[in-house]
């Protein structure tokens, strides 16, 4: 019988978050229609800052890994290193800042916000790693 009423308990909440849901998505589509890819290639000017500038940018438009791939050729075409790709695409699946206030609300402000600073910090540990081993390989 308890199995029961965890079942309620969950669905209720569920039902409860999706209005919390779908205004995430719907502000994180928006975003992405109203900053086009190619606008990306201001931000990056080939400095030793760019994997941060890309995990920031990452953090903040979120998205899903599908998704990712599209983006991440149309950077590499656009001449943006691979480091800095690599960092925005970890970010961008990783740290979710848009989603933030719901992760917050229902998995605790200390956990939500000690995930998306370690999920940033190693977004670009990550991608100078991955770069640099396949660089040796």
């Amino acid at each position: 019988m308890k199995w029961k009423e965890a079942i309620r308990k969950a669905a209720k909440a569920l039902w409860a978050a999706i209005p919390m849901i779908l205004g995430i998505l719907m502000l994180i589509s928006l975003f992405n229609i109203l900053v086009p890819v190619s606008s990306y290639r201001l931000l990056f000017r080939g400095t030793v800052l760019d994997p941060v500038i890309g995990a920031l940018l990452g953090s903040v438009v979120a998205g899903n890994p599908v998704t990712s791939y599209i983006i991440s050729g149309d950077l590499l075409k656009q001449g943006i290193s691979l480091i800095t790709v690599t960092a925005f695409l970890i970010a961008w699946v990783t740290v979710g800042v848009v989603q933030l206030p719901a992760e917050m609300e229902f998995l605790g402000k200390k956990f939500a916000l000690t995930r998306n600073l370690s999920a940033f910090l190693l977004s670009i540990i990550v991608a100078i790693l991955t770069v640099l081993i396949m660089s040796v390989i």
